[in-house]
Formats: C-alpha cells, sequence, structure tokens
C-alpha cells in the first residue's frame, strides 16, 4: 500500500494527467499515456509504476482503464526519436495520447520538469509526478505496460537481445548482443549503442 495520493493539481477543471516510458531506452518506441479520472477518485494502490511488481502494474492497467473517464496511449517510433530527440519524442507521445482522449481535458498535469503547451491548456510539470498524483500514476502504469507488451512482441522478432528481460533499456546482455549481431530496425541510431563514451543517452535535462 502507498501513501495516498493527490487526486487534483487543478480541481476545478477536467485535468488530464502525462507520463512517458520507455525514454531510455536503446531500441523501441516512446510510449505515453494520459488519463482523466473521476471526481473525488480514491485508489490507495496507484503509485509510480517503477514502484509496483509486474503483476501489479497489470492487474492495476485494468482497473484503470475500467474507472477512468477517459484514458489513451501515444506512440513516437525509433526513428522519429533519431529525427527530432528523446525529449522531443517523450513530449510528442504525451500530446498524441492527449489528441486520442474522447473527453477534452481543461487542465494538464505532467511528470517532470518539461513539457511544450498543449492547444493553450494549463499545465504544470511535476517532479516525481507520478508519487505524487493520481492520475500521472495512472499514465505511468498504463504507459509501462502498453510499452512492456511492444517490446515482448519485438522479442519474439529478435529473441538475440533479450528485450523480453530488458525492455531495450541499455543492459550488458543488450549491448553485448549489439555487437555481436548489430542493430535493427527498432534501435534508435541517435543513442549511444554501444556504451562506449561517457554519456549513455543524449538527455536535455
Amino acid at each position: 500500500m502507498s501513501m495516498a495520493l493527490l487526486p487534483y493539481y487543478h480541481p476545478s477543471l477536467i485535468e488530464a494527467g502525462c507520463d512517458e516510458a520507455g525514454r531510455g531506452c536503446l531500441a523501441g518506441s516512446v510510449y505515453a499515456a494520459a488519463v482523466i479520472l473521476p471526481p473525488d477518485y480514491s485508489n490507495p494502490d496507484l503509485n509510480d509504476s517503477k514502484q509496483l511488481s509486474e503483476k501489479r502494474r497489470y492487474a492495476l492497467r485494468e482497473v484503470i482503464q475500467r474507472d477512468a473517464i477517459a484514458w489513451a496511449v501515444g506512440i513516437v517510433t525509433a526513428g522519429e526519436i533519431d529525427k527530432i530527440n528523446i525529449l522531443n519524442a517523450s513530449i510528442l507521445a504525451m500530446h498524441r495520447a492527449l489528441d486520442s482522449l474522447e473527453v477534452r481535458p481543461e487542465a494538464i498535469i505532467v511528470d517532470g520538469n518539461r513539457f511544450k503547451p498543449y492547444h493553450n491548456l494549463p499545465y504544470a510539470t511535476i517532479v516525481k509526478g507520478d508519487g505524487k498524483y493520481l492520475s500521472i500514476a495512472a499514465a505511468s502504469i498504463l504507459a509501462k505496460t502498453c510499452r512492456d507488451d511492444y517490446m515482448n512482441g519485438l522479442a519474439e522478432e529478435y529473441p538475440q537481445y533479450d528485450w523480453r528481460g530488458n525492455k531495450g533499456y541499455p543492459t550488458k546482455k543488450h549491448r553485448e548482443a549489439i555487437k555481436q549481431y548489430g542493430i535493427t530496425p527498432y534501435h534508435r541510431h541517435s543513442f549511444n549503442l554501444l556504451g562506449d563514451t561517457q554519456l549513455d543517452i543524449p538527455f536535455e535535462y
């Protein structure tokens, strides 16, 4: 059980929480989710997806999809990431998730400290927001589990990279496979795939 998270940042507005998954990976798309929860919603089990077991994340995904007023997932491919960089890609994935919501939000809260305006709606960036606000925690769970499903599917196509185990993150086994087998169409060419310099990935904050 986690400490109870806060329901809203903008209490008088229809608020969507956003988070992404896969930003630090060497391969695969980046995923983001947007979630609008009902007024006065409460769920003591919701927390940052990284603090939950895989089984718990998938169980909570079903609860979120059932309980949310609206939810959606946005995707930006590895090729797009290489063109616009991972920070812009993460924000674009959130915008695509917001575009797909069946209910229009009146405000947005985002995990992290970087975002770009979306249709002039008020927004707030919240560091570690997935451990503070219910809708961001819900978005983190949807983004993480949907991306894990995607990477598990790619692992069937390219089993040598251990994507079922590492989900595209820069593990030793993943990098050894890149050295041995080369890269796939799903690898992010703009990233330091072999880890042979001090900076692993081009973080911009």
